[in-house]
C-alpha cells in the first residue's frame, strides 16, 4: 500500500476536499470551505494545512478559507450557508484551544436543533501533555482527560478528539458520513489536540481518494403507508403542518401536488413558511402562537394533523394547547424520532418520497375546500391593514418597515431573522414569493445569527439580494462579521430597527407581571432602576465604523427610497430606522394562540398576580396527545 506523510492537519483537510454529496443527480462538493480564527490552538496544525492545500496543485483543489471575526458567528455563518444549500453542502470551522473552542457552543446548539449539518475543528491541550497545565488549559482533580472541548459534546451529534494521528482515518469517515446523513445530521465536532495536528503520519493514498456520499431518500414502509392512507381518507377535517424538512428535501412541488389533488389546507411552521407561496389557495399561513387566524382556527377543529418533517416545537402546538384532544397525528418524517411525536402514526421517510407515495395511493380521494379558502382571503386584508401607512410623513413602526420592504421584494429576495418581536411579525404577516425567501431561525432563535447567517446564504446564493433583519438588540449581540462582508464583498443589506432595548422581552415580561424590569436601553433612574431617558447609542455609526455604508430614513417615505437604494447596492449597505411605537391602525394582530412562560404563583404585586390568574386560564387547555 503507497503512503504519504503529512501532518494530521494536512491530512484532514486534503481529506475533506475530497468529499461529496449527491442526491438527484446533484453533486456538490461536502465541505465546500473553511472559516477559521487562528490562535495557539490551530495556527502551526489546521492553519498551516490550509496554507498547504491552499496552494497545492491537482484534484482535489484548494480549501477556500473565510476569515471570521467571532466564532460563534463564524458557526451562524457556515449554518446559514447550509439551509441555502438544502444540506448538500457545508462549511467548517476551525478554532483556537480555550475561550475560541467554547465560543462554538452556542451556534452548535443551533446547528443541531435545526438539524444543519457544520463540521467544528476546534483545537485542543497537548494530548502528550508536555507540561499541565498548558496555557488555557482547563484542570480537573477528578479528570485528567476533560478539555473545555467537552463542552461540546452535549449538542454534537458527533464527537470524537483525536489524540492519535492513525485515530483520524475511522474519525473523519465517521464525521463526513453523519454530515451528510440526513435523519442523522447537525455539528459535527472532531477535536484536535495542538500537538498531534502538528505530528507527520504516513497515510494510506486511499484515504485521499474523492468519495461520494449520496444523500439518502428513503421510501415509505408499505405497512406505515396502507395506515396513513386509511388515516387520510377517514379524516374529516385534516391540517397539514409543513416545516423545515420539506425545504430540506425539496419537497415543494411534491407538497404543493399533493395538497391540490387532496383537497388540504397547509399551515407552516417557522422553518417551513415559504414551502408554498402565500397567495396559493391551500395555503392558511403560519401555526401556533405566532401564526394566523385562520390556522389556528382550522388546528383547534382537526380530527388528523398530518405533520410533513416538523418537530413540533411549543410555538407550533401553542404550548400543547392548540390541537383538540381528540386529533390523531400522521407524521412524515425522515427521522424516527420526529415521526413518532404526539404518539403519531409515523411515516418515517424522506419528505418528497413519501408525499409522492401518499399522492399516489390516495387517487382521487378529495376533500371540500371551501370552509376554509375565504378565512385565508380573509387573513390578507388583516394583513394589508397591518402594513398600512396613514402618514406617509411619520417615523414607521416595525410593520410598516415589513410593509415597506414587501412592496419592493421579489422571488430572488431571501430575509434572515432569528430573534425578538420580528420572528412573530414576520411569521403571522409576510408574503413569500419563493421556496428559499423566508430564512427564519426560530429553532433557537439566537440573537446575533442574522448577520453572519446572511453572509452564509450570501455565499450560497451569489447574485440575490439577501437581507439581515435586526432589531438594536441583537445587532449588539454581534455585528462583528460586518467586517466580514465588507473584507469578502459582500452586498449584505442590513436593516436595523432601533426600538431602544428588547422590545419583544420587553412586551412579554409586562404580559407576565415582570413589569418591564431591565428591558429598555435607558439610563437608571434615582432608584436605581432603568426608566430614565433613553441611552444615546446611535448603532448606525458602529455600523459605518466598521465599513458599511449607512442609510438613515426618518419617515416612511425616506424608507422606501433607503430600502430600494440598499437593494440596488453592491456594497454592504445598512438601513437605519428609529421605528414608531405600533399603534392600532398599524401593529400586527394579536397571537392566535397560546404560549407557555410561567408567572409567578405568589406576588405582592399586583402586575404578577393578575398575569397568573390569566395563566391559570390558559394552562388548563394544556392537553398530551396520546
Amino acid at each position: 500500500m503507497s503512503t504519504v506523510r503529512l501532518t494530521t492537519a494536512q491530512a484532514l483537510v486534503r481529506f475533506l476536499a475530497a468529499q461529496y454529496t449527491e442526491r438527484d443527480g446533484e453533486r456538490r462538493r461536502l465541505i465546500a470551505a473553511t472559516w477559521g480564527i487562528f490562535g495557539h490552538g490551530n495556527v502551526a496544525g489546521i492553519g498551516q494545512a490550509l496554507v498547504e492545500q491552499a496552494t497545492r496543485p491537482g484534484d482535489p483543489g484548494p480549501m477556500p478559507f473565510h476569515q471570521g471575526r467571532n466564532e460563534q458567528a463564524m458557526v451562524h455563518a457556515a449554518v446559514g450557508y447550509a439551509r441555502q444549500s438544502r444540506r448538500l453542502s457545508a462549511h467548517a470551522v476551525t478554532t483556537s484551544i480555550g475561550p475560541g473552542a467554547t465560543n462554538l457552543v452556542t451556534g452548535a446548539a443551533l446547528a443541531t436543533i435545526n438539524r444543519l449539518p457544520v463540521l467544528l475543528l476546534p483545537g485542543d491541550t497537548f494530548a502528550t501533555r508536555p507540561a499541565d497545565p498548558v496555557l488555557q488549559q482547563l484542570q480537573l482533580p477528578w479528570a485528567g482527560d476533560v478539555s473545555v472541548n467537552d463542552c461540546l459534546r452535549p449538542v454534537s451529534v458527533y464527537f470524537d478528539r483525536i489524540t492519535r494521528p492513525e485515530a483520524l482515518v475511522p474519525a473523519a469517515l465517521e464525521a463526513v458520513r453523519t454530515l451528510a446523513d440526513p435523519a442523522a445530521t447537525g455539528a459535527v465536532t472532531l477535536a484536535l489536540p495542538q500537538d498531534v495536528q502538528a505530528e507527520a503520519y504516513d497515510w494510506p493514498e486511499e484515504f485521499f481518494a474523492e468519495r461520494t456520499w449520496r444523500v439518502r431518500r428513503p421510501r415509505p414502509d408499505a405497512a406505515e403507508l396502507d395506515a396513513a392512507v386509511r388515516a387520510v381518507r377517514s379524516a374529516e377535517r385534516p391540517l397539514v403542518v409543513a416545516g423545515g424538512g420539506v425545504r430540506h428535501s425539496g419537497a415543494e412541488d411534491a407538497l404543493r401536488t399533493f395538497a391540490e389533488r387532496a383537497g388540504l389546507p397547509v399551515a407552516t411552521t417557522q422553518a417551513g413558511k415559504g414551502v408554498l407561496p402565500y397567495d396559493h389557495p391551500c395555503d392558511v399561513g403560519g401555526v401556533g402562537h405566532t401564526g394566523t387566524d385562520t390556522a389556528a382556527a382550522l388546528a383547534r377543529t382537526a380530527d388528523l394533523v398530518i405533520g410533513v418533517g416538523t418537530r413540533y416545537t411549543d410555538f407550533t402546538t401553542a404550548s400543547g394547547t392548540l390541537f383538540p384532544g381528540g386529533a390523531r397525528f400522521l407524521n412524515l418524517n425522515i427521522t424516527g424520532f420526529d415521526a413518532h411525536k404526539q404518539a403519531a402514526m409515523p411515516l418515517v421517510a424522506d419528505a418528497r418520497e413519501g408525499l409522492t407515495a401518499l399522492t399516489g395511493a390516495l387517487g382521487d380521494h378529495r376533500r371540500d375546500t371551501t370552509r376554509w379558502a375565504a378565512a385565508g382571503r380573509d387573513w390578507q386584508e388583516r394583513v394589508d391593514a397591518a402594513y398600512a401607512v396613514p402618514d406617509e410623513d411619520a417615523r414607521p413602526t416595525q410593520t410598516q418597515v415589513l410593509g415597506a420592504l414587501d412592496t419592493l421584494v421579489d422571488g430572488s429576495d431571501i430575509l434572515i431573522n432569528a430573534a425578538g418581536s420580528l420572528p412573530g411579525d414576520l411569521h403571522g404577516l409576510w408574503r413569500p414569493r419563493s421556496a428559499d425567501q423566508y430564512h427564519v431561525e426560530y429553532g433557537y432563535s439566537c440573537m446575533g445569527y442574522e448577520i453572519p447567517a446572511a453572509i452564509g446564504v450570501l455565499l450560497a446564493a451569489p447574485g440575490r439580494p439577501v437581507w439581515a433583519l435586526v432589531g438594536d438588540g441583537t445587532y449588539l449581540m454581534n455585528p462583528t462579521e460586518i467586517v466580514t462582508a465588507v473584507q469578502e464583498r459582500l452586498p449584505l443589506r442590513l436593516v436595523v430597527l432601533q426600538n431602544h432595548g428588547y422590545a419583544s422581552i420587553g412586551g412579554l415580561s409586562e404580559a407576565v407581571g415582570a413589569e418591564r424590569y431591565g428591558t429598555d436601553y435607558r439610563y437608571r433612574d434615582a432608584d436605581g432602576g432603568f426608566t430614565g431617558p433613553p441611552l444615546p447609542v446611535d448603532l448606525g455609526a458602529n455600523a459605518a465604523s466598521l465599513g458599511m455604508r449607512v442609510l438613515r430614513p426618518r419617515t416612511v417615505r425616506d424608507l422606501r427610497e433607503a430600502l430600494g437604494e440598499a437593494r440596488a447596492a453592491t456594497v454592504p449597505t445598512c438601513v437605519y430606522v428609529e421605528t414608531e411605537t405600533p399603534d392600532t391602525v398599524s401593529g400586527p394582530p394579536p397571537a392566535p394562540a397560546w404560549w407557555d412562560v410561567p408567572v409567578a404563583e405568589t406576588s405582592t404585586r399586583p402586575s404578577a398576580v393578575k398575569a397568573r390568574e390569566e395563566y391559570d386560564r390558559h394552562v388548563t387547555a394544556r392537553r398530551r396527545h396520546l
